[in-house]
């Protein structure tokens, strides 16, 4: 990526940030026992552990955790072009469950709008909330996050950045500038 870049999270102001919304988390859910992480492949997944691993942490319950693909359930792959589909591992009954999707950014709705779809293939969910860690604006479909960790109003052409350890060995958040 060329471009200029500027750092909008440290890794430790990602990890306060996880901390921080997975304590809204707990706030909301009235029934721990019912809740349960799907996160957006790819940059999703290691923070609906995060999430997952802080939750234990405050409130000595293990909560499940999958992986959702989404690539099949996209209205614009004849634009964005075909995708190698990742794995979706949901291994736990989503049917009753309140679920927290869990993705990195959210720009345009279209990847948490596949998404919904996608679950309710496999069940149906007492509730389902959005938490995501940057949201950039320039929605195009009516869906806001439930809970959000950095409001970043963007330029259609800049890009973001959202680095987890477990993906790519370090974690942060950067604004690419064209």
């Amino acid at each position: 990526m060329s471009g200029k870049v500027i750092e909008i999270l440290s890794a430790e102001e990602v990890r306060r940030t996880v901390n921080r919304m997975t304590s809204q988390v707990v706030e909301r859910c009235l029934d721990l026992s019912k809740l349960a992480l799907l996160g957006i492949q790819t940059g999703g997944v290691p923070l609906a552990h995060l999430m997952a691993k802080q939750i234990n942490l405050l409130e000595q319950i293990e909560v499940p955790v999958g992986a959702l693909d989404i690539t099949f359930y996209r209205d614009d792959l004849d634009r964005i072009g075909m995708r190698a589909p990742l794995k979706t591992e949901i291994p736990f009954d989503v049917s009753g469950k309140t679920i927290v999707l869990v993705d990195d950014v959210i720009y345009k709705g279209r990847t948490v709008r596949a998404a919904l779809n996608a679950v309710i293939e496999y069940g149906r969910p007492e509730s389902i909330f959005l938490a995501v860690l940057v949201d950039r604006g320039h929605r195009e479909l009516p869906i806001q996050p439930d809970f959000t960790g950095k409001q970043l109003p963007t330029a259609k052409e800049e890009q973001v950045k959202v680095y987890v350890q477990e993906l790519d060995g370090k974690d942060g958040v950067d604004l690419i500038k064209p």
